[in-house]
């Protein structure tokens, strides 16, 4: 079936969901069901599957964009990229290896690379998306230079399919880098955490940091030159197979997410210091992003956090029927509900997936 046939059909059936009242849950790969509330009853609603609308639309290596459909699968887009010494620059998990640009676009999730080059909605040019009331609308561009005021597109980063399908997304895209080393330090966790943060600030070529196994693990990207100064500048042990690591960490194959216990993302400016909550810890993003696998109740985790100004979301396990992500100020309840009611105004998405009360 050609993309504009699909297309129309996923058109179609939005509208005769508007007309049956049904509800609608978007899926693709299902790499990521898992992320966000898991709404029971008529909530539930029926599968959308967007995975037919795939392929890489336009993508020239000298404009450093591409463009493909949302049921495109990650694989193949990072292949194609690599073929021409480029990469998509937040190191996005995949989860899978059905995870497809769609829901890596709507779950906003980013890589060990997001604190030094950037988030996904960062790299977000433009999409083409499929609202609540049936209609096709474009958002952005192809290029930076043709958004102007806020860029709608954007909203779309992390809504978890709330506001409407995404059909077609642009990216900006970056070149590899030539060289990359990844240096390990032993450490404390006190330790670990200024050095990160100071490293936050400072002229290395650092693209990755993260604290695990009571080892303090850096990774330098750039030219050949660069990296090796910066080796001998700031000391430590070459890291042997250091890609694998840095896959298995962004993909949660360590052990620390292996766990039965619920697995908790918490955000912080990344100079804080160690959280007294007992569980296996881990701290990545330079220490803005800390995971830790605990028992302990999520009321306290969330009252331990908000003192340091920080937020909570519970990334796996627990009661996904409750509060996944940090609970919305009273004042910022009605503000999502008119966003939600602009682009889905017969609440037909992804009902509940983010919070109960959209």
């Amino acid at each position: 079936m050609k993309s504009s046939d699909i297309s129309n059909d996923l058109q179609q059936q939005v509208q005769q969901a508007i007309t049956d009242g049904t509800p609608l849950n978007i899926c693709a790969g299902n790499s990521k069901t898992f992320l966000g509330r898991d709404p029971a009853g008529e909530s539930t609603g029926q599968a959308f599957d967007v995975s037919e609308h795939c392929g890489i639309i336009n993508y020239d290596p000298r404009e450093l964009v591409l463009t493909a459909r949302a049921g495109t699968l990650m694989s193949e887009i990072e292949s194609t990229l690599a073929e021409s010494g480029q990469m998509l620059a937040f190191e996005p998990p995949h989860f899978g290896s059905t995870a497809t640009l769609g829901g890596t676009i709507a779950s906003g999730l980013s890589g060990s690379r997001r604190p030094f080059s950037g988030s996904v909605r960062d790299f977000t040019l433009g999409c083409k998306v499929l609202n609540g009331s049936g209609e096709i609308l474009n958002f952005g561009g192809q290029v930076m230079k043709n958004v102007a005021g806020y860029d709608l597109s954007r909203l779309m980063v992390g809504a978890y399919g709330t506001l409407g399908v995404l059909l077609d997304i642009s990216l900006k895209v970056l070149p590899r880098p030539a060289s990359s080393e990844t240096l390990k330090f032993e450490c404390n966790p006190e330790q670990a955490i200024a050095r990160m943060s100071a490293l936050l600030s400072q002229p290395y070529p650092v693209d990755a940091a993260c604290f695990h196994g009571e080892r303090l693990h850096l990774r330098l990207s750039g030219s050949a030159q660069a990296v090796k100064h910066a080796q001998l500048q700031l000391g430590g042990e070459v890291m042997p197979d250091s890609v694998e690591f840095w896959r298995t960490l962004n993909e949660h194959e360590l052990s620390i997410f292996n766990t039965a216990t619920t697995l908790y993302r918490i955000m912080v400016k990344p100079a804080t210091p160690p959280l007294n909550i007992d569980g296996k810890w881990l701290f990545g993003w330079a220490g803005a992003q800390r995971w830790l696998a605990s028992n302990a109740p999520v009321e306290t985790i969330r009252e331990q956090v908000a003192k340091v100004g920080g937020h909570v979301t519970q990334f796996r396990g627990g009661d996904r029927n409750g509060e996944i992500f940090s609970p919305l100020a009273p004042a910022l309840i009605p503000f999502h509900q008119r966003l939600k009611a602009s682009f889905d105004p017969h609440g037909l998405f992804n009902r509940g997936r983010m919070y109960a009360e959209i």
